[in-house]
């Protein structure tokens, strides 16, 4: 569900330890297997084996066996999330959260209407997860015109009965507002059975973990180092929030330092460097899949920093909602304690991109690059860096196209995606309207068991 009844976001009571001998033991697993433990440790109400199933089913949809790969160029370990079948690392969680939805509605004879705001990957990643699945329909908000054009493609050209795009006049942080709202609407969302894909959905951040512990297994193994250090493209703080909490899991030292990385839309840089969180007008840029002010699950970490005070965080929150911003300056040394961070430019963007090409022969993503530009700049000598690649380069042809005066290789999965009929309703970004909209085209049911 994402959301409490109160408005605020979910999170679990405790987060379990991982002892550096059960860590040990994890090193030769697979992927799917690694994830069972993981996940494991946070779920009480699925059976292992049916919990095993649903992970074994959702990975079997990627190109690799080995779901998310590390490749090695110079003195950084690339971790490819890019593997599933819309080519973004949001495939990790939802083809996940698909078969988990799917089971759950089974087990209660129950039905789903999801409801998700976009900024491009995790609309086409959720659709993906759900497309044709029995039970579900879900609806998906994306600022129209201001996603890639895959990205649209990747969207609108899924033509499952099940499936509503609706492409918004407006920014993505109108239409995750829009979202907030409606799932504060508690009768609207009991009455229609409302259930998030976007990463307040708490499921997301957990299968999201999971690529942080592959990760230091890796490491640990290939360099025979206990610390890793990770740089992370970041707009919805979703992302490094997981690798935040795979660092409270791990033992000690395990994970040293989150580099997070933005674009021009900074909000969560200035909030580590000075602990300045307020709202600026949301800047178009290369990486638009970043271009967020309000992060989603910047209220997560805020409890966590508040030594976990629901009501101050409660208190800060409506002001943020109030005024636009929230000064958070007198805790910078909490603050940098678990993070450092840096704002990267589309020129920037642009030369990491051929930079690393001509170094490497590698072409890296623009939201990769800004991870890895970002990496560049504030890595420690000596501390293995993992970077996070995010997306395939393919999605973002044009960006990749001028950086490095040569095309990217369009995968089989993308070949003529924009000669294929498409759907979408285009409307502005006015929740009456939209919640209309989804009353329209929604099924009515009660809530689930698994849900009061």
């Amino acid at each position: 569900m994402g959301l409490a009844e109160d408005g605020g976001l979910l999170l679990p009571r405790t987060i379990p330890r991982i002892g550096c001998e059960t860590l040990s033991s994890w090193q030769d697993l697979s992927y799917p297997e690694l994830a069972f433990e993981v996940m494991s440790r946070f779920v009480d109400d699925i059976p292992s084996s049916n919990l095993k199933d649903i992970i074994h089913r959702s990975y079997a949809t990627f190109a690799t066996e080995e779901v998310a790969p590390i490749v090695h160029h110079g003195d950084l370990h690339i971790l490819e999330l890019f593997h599933g079948p819309t080519l973004a690392f949001k495939d990790i969680a939802l083809q996940f959260l698909g078969n988990l939805f799917e089971y759950l509605l089974a087990d209660s004879d129950s039905h789903l209407n999801i409801l998700g705001a976009t900024s491009g990957d995790t609309g086409s990643a959720a659709i993906y997860g759900v497309r044709g699945k029995e039970r579900i329909k879900i609806f998906i908000l994306h600022p129209h015109q201001r996603v890639s054009p895959i990205q649209e493609k990747q969207m609108t050209t899924v033509l499952d009965d099940n499936v509503f795009n609706i492409g918004i006049r407006g920014s993505f942080d109108d239409g995750q507002d829009i979202v907030k709202k409606i799932f504060s609407d508690i009768e609207f969302k009991s009455k229609y059975h409302l259930g998030a894909i976007n990463s307040i959905n708490w499921a997301r951040v957990l299968a999201q973990i999971v690529y942080y512990v592959h990760s230091c297994l890796h490491v640990i193994g290939h360099e025979k180092d206990s610390t890793v250090d990770f740089a992370i493209p970041t707009g919805n703080f979703g992302d490094i929030f997981a690798g935040y909490i795979a660092k409270k899991m791990l033992p000690a030292g395990t994970i040293r330092q989150l580099i997070l990385a933005t674009n021009n839309n900074d909000i969560l840089t200035r909030f580590v460097s000075k602990g300045d969180y307020s709202l600026n007008d949301v800047q178009e840029t290369s990486s638009p899949s970043m271009d967020i002010q309000a992060a989603s699950n910047f209220e997560r970490y805020l409890y966590y920093l508040l030594d976990s005070d629901a009501s101050r965080t409660r208190e800060l929150m409506e002001e943020f909602t109030k005024n636009g911003k929230i000064d958070l300056s007198g805790d910078l040394d909490l603050i940098q304690r678990d993070f450092v961070a840096t704002s990267v430019s589309d020129d920037e963007v642009s030369k990491t991109i051929s930079s690393f090409f001509k170094e490497h022969g590698y072409i890296l993503d623009p939201h990769t690059a800004i991870g890895v530009k970002a990496a560049k700049d504030l890595k420690t000598v000596g501390v293995p860096l993992v970077c996070l690649a995010t997306a395939h380069p393919a999605k973002f042809y044009s960006t990749v196209e001028n950086a490095l005066n040569r095309p990217p290789q369009i995968p089989e999965s993308l070949a003529g995606i924009e000669d294929k009929p498409s759907r979408c309703k285009i409307m502005d970004a006015d929740k009456n309207a939209i919640q209309e909209f989804i009353a329209q085209n929604a099924d009515e049911t009660p809530l689930l068991p698994h849900q009061t």
